[in-house]
């Protein structure tokens, strides 16, 4: 008998695998069009309207300043004062607004006399007293 001593195996340690070899590469299938039919209505829908696509965009709004008298903006409170009176709550720039629709609806003539009556005021911030 022979003795013959064998080497020492060492266990070899393993690569640590990289995580993109990791993960399995999916085949993507050719997209497949699917063909819908309308949508049923039912009897629950049957009396409620349909919605549109696209909803009715909001009206950009602006922000302005600018000046007038006082005797002038106070009528604008005045104003309000009677819609109050008549049942109904109206803001500052609700009451501008309606101004401006009843000034397009004058007649040149008439909407030349009612800014020609106004008095020329100094535009820009009034000075602190």
């Amino acid at each position: 008998m022979s003795t013959k001593k064998s080497a020492a195996v060492k266990p070899v340690a393993a690569k640590p695998v990289s995580k993109v070899a990791a993960r399995p590469v999916k085949k993507s299938p050719a997209p497949v069009k699917k063909i819908s039919a309308p949508p049923a209505v039912s009897l629950k829908d049957a009396g409620k309207p349909e919605k549109s696509v696209k909803a009715a965009k909001k009206p950009k709004v602006v922000r302005d300043s600018f000046t007038m008298p006082q005797s002038e903006y106070q009528k604008i409170s005045q104003i309000k004062a009677l819609c109050l009176k008549a049942g109904l709550q109206v803001k500052k720039s609700e009451v501008l607004r309606a101004g401006v629709i009843a000034l397009c609806a004058m007649s040149e003539a008439q909407l030349t006399k009612a800014l020609g009556s106004l008095d020329k005021i100094k535009t820009g911030r009034p000075n602190k007293h």
